[in-house]
């Protein structure tokens, strides 16, 4: 069986070592990110470098996603490097403390936040391990009372519960790195902290120029982890090509029970407006420093899987964790157990819907052909990879084969849910490169002699955005 749900891994030191990247692929990763909170932008491009290496060795090209910073709402650090707070303590944030803090005060690196809350605010520091109740804002300094404690170390971020925070999503920082992110041909960048659609085109817009003549256009993923982005998604969905699920900050923005439902409805809204979806943060914790997931955990990522998740990711568990291809090859198992249960539905799911495009129609229409017919699978020939998004967007028990003569829109596809990517040159006459398309695809092993597919090709060959013919092939019979 081939997995159809995407692995994302993080890479960290943990990962970074050239044969541990190997493993990982081999493993099952289609993606590696790269956090662009960490490191300079010469490990990210010698990390991007071995990963388009390995790609080459094991015959399969690996995606790539640059994941930006966004703005550092962060406390500045401590004399001792910890302090520990107790329940109704009082602790002052002070945007102009250029010294090292204590049990009574600490510095900001966000010094707006002064100007951003109001008495009767409520501060979530560290992922909401510690909450802090604003009593007054005196000029620079936050008067906050513990309601609840713990121990509270350097730089810890800082959220509003309710959100309401209002640093841009691109920083100086953000910027440059979208100009690194270029020059390493990341696949896809990860916009951090957005709140609006006009964050996400701002993003694109910086990309498109760091790309200049260039052909590579990343995809552009909208992380939604702030609460004002929650009544602003289809806008944002609309802006780029698909939405991270951070479940992290926004978790502790509008709470950790809230979140279960809004990820099925991220993931429902972003597959029926034709976009992707990743679905990250702590899926396998306890793999940090256990070589085996909890239960909880297990079903965590097998239900992600059944929400119709185009990929799930691995951050720490990956990064810094003791078993960055266990972790892997734990989360390809439950993606493959779980897609065992799929619903195929595609008689309902083409109900009620107008298809005014007509490769989009041809696309859907291969895809219910094939199902129909219980054909080996479906093979698209695509420039831009359109088609195939599509058809990934239903559940069909079916792979879905990309065949492009583009090498970034072979890699971009590697995170395109049941899609498998392969590159392939087309030509002018349509019965060579259908030739071409079998042969590829018995050498690849995926089909045999015999088998029946179903093919999408657009005619004139060569154009693109020009989908218009569906043909059924029996294999190896011409």
């Amino acid at each position: 069986m081939i997995r159809a749900t995407k692995i994302v891994a993080t890479i960290g030191p943990a990962s970074s070592p050239p044969a541990v990247l190997l493993q990982m692929a081999q493993a099952g990763v289609d993606v590696f990110r790269l956090n662009f909170s960490h490191g300079s932008a010469a490990d990210h491009i010698g990390v991007a470098e071995t990963i388009r290496k390995i790609g080459r060795e094991i015959g399969r090209e690996l995606g790539i996603m640059a994941d930006l910073q966004g703005p550092k709402i962060r406390i500045g650090n401590f004399a001792e490097g910890r302090i520990e707070l107790k329940k109704g303590d009082r602790f002052v944030l002070d945007a102009q403390l250029e010294t090292p803090g204590n049990v009574e005060r600490v510095g900001l690196d966000y010094k707006e936040l002064p100007s951003d809350v109001h008495a009767g605010d409520v501060l979530l520091l560290n992922d909401g391990l510690i909450v802090l109740v604003v009593d007054e804002v005196r000029g620079h300094e936050i008067h906050t009372t513990v309601r609840f404690g713990g121990a509270l170390s350097n730089h810890k971020g800082i959220n509003r519960q309710g959100g309401g925070l209002t640093a841009p999503a691109l920083t100086a920082k953000d910027m440059e790195d979208i100009r690194t992110a270029m020059q390493l041909e990341a696949d896809y960048i990860a916009v951090s902290f957005p709140k609006n659609a006009t964050d996400m085109t701002m993003a694109r817009q910086l990309a498109t120029l760091a790309a200049g003549s260039g052909r590579n256009r990343p995809m552009m993923i909208a992380k939604i982890e702030r609460a004002e982005a929650i009544p602003e998604l289809a806008a944002i969905l609309e802006a780029s090509d698909g939405i991270m699920v951070a479940r992290g900050d926004l978790a502790v923005e509008v709470g950790n029970a809230a979140v279960p439902a809004l990820q099925k409805r991220m993931i429902k809204m972003a597959r029926e407006a034709n976009k992707l979806t990743i679905t990250a943060t702590q899926m396998m914790e306890s793999m940090i420093v256990n070589a085996m997931p909890t239960r909880a955990e297990v079903s965590d990522v097998a239900n992600a899987v059944l929400d119709g998740t185009d990929a799930v990711m691995l951050s720490a568990e990956s990064a810094v964790g003791s078993y960055p291809v266990e972790v892997v090859e734990a989360v390809a198992s439950i993606c493959l157990e779980a897609e065992k249960s799929y619903e195929v539905e595609l008689d309902k799911d083409f109900l009620n819907r107008t298809f005014t495009r007509v490769d989009q129609s041809v696309a859907n229409g291969a895809l219910f052909t094939a199902w129909h017919l219980r054909a080996k699978a479906i093979a698209a020939l695509t420039d831009s990879g359109a088609t195939a998004l599509w058809m990934s967007r239903h559940n069909i028990d079916l792979p879905i084969l990309a065949l492009t003569p583009n090498l970034a829109t072979q890699r971009k596809l590697s995170l395109f849910r049941n899609v498998q990517p392969f590159k392939m040159d087309q030509a002018s006459d349509r019965d060579l490169v259908l030739r071409a398309a079998e042969e590829l695809l018995l050498g690849k092993g995926v089909v045999h002699k015999g088998d029946l597919i179903v093919l999408t090709i657009g005619e004139p060959m060569g154009q693109p955005g020009g989908t218009n013919t569906m043909k059924i092939v029996r294999v190896g019979q011409h």
